[in-house]
């Protein structure tokens, strides 16, 4: 009997037996996933192959495997200018065009007005700050009358004092914050380089240089710094949750010397140098005489010369240097400083060949004798011998008489012009440059005053040829380039020195801007 239809199609449909290959077990050792988001679904209004949709699609493909890009920090990202009215109004509010009587201070208040959280650290802290430096507890805005009274702004400049940069406080780092202070530390550095130089001169009138730079690094050297604010009781202020004496060099010191340059940048705007050597030595503590500053021993020179007839009896303090005043018939503006500097042996070099050939040249290059309104004739004549002493032994240098005379040679007078040409160099950048951080006006202030570009204004204007060298060396300093012209920058130093104790800061000005043109904006001949 014939199989039906059905069972015959089914036999036919069926898989023949074949021999099965042997399976080999691979391990999957890794997975790539495709991360790339799908194209977005294209509108029904566009066609598969529009540019539209196909460029839309490459724009997500490069999104997807482009690496994640770095941009600039912030501080390089260029803003856009203020609109003329917005910088206005930001001028106009300013602070620091609320005084013209006082240009220097008005520069160094906060460039806005204060905030709410500014004035509540002042309320809780301030009271704090003054009584350890032996201030009244008063606002400082009774003192005094009218705003031409700079003791009035003290309060405001001592908060900005202690203001140091912490990344934590929001306040802190708000811009007119920060400014204020940097620009603060940035003046007060070279105020108390200067109070240290003019004391230290007056106190040691027979001590060459090098040993007082030594007491002077030993008393405010930035390792010492932690310790002179906590000794005054104010290092809560600076380190509020922080134990002073377990933190690490590198976090305690850089606050610590912030806080303590800007404090003496305060006090010397408002107060003036009397009170920066009263918180120096009373408030802070500092003994000149202390075992810890005292220099290194060396061997010293015999000095047979006299001194004058102030520094014979006794040893000056600091309260001498702090309350002198000059009488009003004084030669000089800082008669007394002067006499530190130019010992009284150099009138034995009155009349000799320099003082008839050079001297009226030099005095001729640089303005003098500068008029001045003496009552009595004689006082002019003999400040004018004077003045022709000190540029002498300003041009004066040590291979000629250091040996058998110590004092006769311009490392006394370079001492002070280094110190007076960096604070007077500050303050005209301060008042030039009103929104500048305290740490590009050091860049600058550094780079301005060099000793290369000192020593070479001085011999622009020829004046190298009269240096007083000992014949020993004069061939090699006059034609050798390296030892030329640090003779030559120490020249130009002692000559600003010799300008501030005769006729004072403003005559320092004078030849450093207008004389020998430091900021190097004047024409130049063709």
């Amino acid at each position: 009997m014939a199989p039906p239809a059905m069972a015959f199609q089914a036999l036919t449909l069926a898989p023949l037996p074949l021999p099965t290959a042997r399976r080999r077990r691979v391990r999957v050792l890794a997975v790539a996933a495709d991360h790339t988001p799908p194209p977005p679904p294209a509108s029904s209004s566009e066609p598969a192959n529009s540019p539209s949709r196909l460029l839309r699609e490459l724009a997500q493909r490069k999104k997807a495997v482009s690496p994640k890009k770095k941009h600039p920090p912030r501080r390089f990202i260029l803003k856009p200018p203020l609109d003329d009215e917005r910088l206005t109004r930001r001028f106009l509010n300013s602070p620091q065009l609320s005084l013209k009587a006082l240009p220097l201070l008005s520069s160094c208040l906060p460039s806005a007005p204060l905030s709410a959280a500014d004035k509540t650290w002042m309320d809780e802290y301030l009271l704090e700050a003054k009584q350890a430096l032996g201030y009244p507890l008063a606002p400082s805005e009774t003192l005094g009358e009218g705003d031409d009274c700079p003791a009035r702004h003290f309060d405001v400049l001592l908060y900005l004092a202690f203001q140091h940069l912490d990344p934590s406080s929001e306040r802190t780092r708000t811009r007119h914050v920060r400014n204020g202070h940097s620009r603060l530390w940035f003046l007060g550095q070279f105020v108390l380089e200067l109070a240290f130089c003019e004391f230290f001169l007056q106190r040691y009138p027979r001590e060459s240089p090098g040993p007082m730079r030594e007491r002077v690094f030993a008393l405010i050297g930035k390792k010492v710094l932690p310790k002179w604010l906590k000794a005054a009781s104010l290092h809560n202020l600076v380190f509020p949750y922080d134990d002073v004496d377990k933190m690490i060099r590198k976090d305690r010191e850089p606050p610590s010397k912030a806080v303590f340059w800007a404090l003496f940048g305060a006090i010397y705007l408002c107060f003036g140098m009397p009170e920066v050597y009263r918180v120096l030595f009373e408030a802070f503590g500092m003994d000149p005489d202390d075992e810890s500053c005292q220099p290194k021993l060396r061997r010293q020179l015999e000095d047979v010369d006299y001194v004058s007839v102030e520094f014979e009896k006794r040893q000056l303090t600091w309260q001498d240097v702090a309350a002198y005043r000059p009488p009003s018939d004084a030669l000089f503006a800082h008669p007394r400083l002067f006499r530190a500097c130019v010992p009284p042996g150099m009138h034995r070099f009155r009349g000799n060949i320099w003082d008839f050939d050079n001297r009226p040249k030099v005095m001729a290059t640089l303005g003098y004798p500068l008029p001045m309104n003496d009552r009595i004739p004689e006082i002019t004549e003999a400040r004018n011998i004077e003045l022709g002493l000190g540029l002498q032994l300003s041009f004066m240098h040590p291979s000629k008489h250091k040996f058998e005379h110590p004092r006769f040679c311009f490392e006394r007078l370079e001492y002070v012009g280094q110190k007076i040409q960096d604070l007077v160099m500050a303050e005209r950048l301060l008042m030039k440059h009103l929104d500048a951080p305290g740490r590009w006006l050091a860049e600058k202030h550094r780079r301005m005053l060099m000793n290369k570009y000192c020593g070479r204004y001085l011999r622009d204007k020829h004046l190298h040829h009269y240096i007083i060298y000992g014949e020993s060396v004069q061939d090699r300093f006059e034609h050798n380039r390296r030892l030329r012209n640090p003779s030559t920058t120490a020249v130009q130093q002692a000559i600003h020195g010799l300008a501030y104790c005769v006729y004072g800061k403003p005559d320092v000005r004078r030849l450093m801007f207008e004389v020998f043109d430091f900021e190097q904006v004047q024409p130049k001949a063709v």
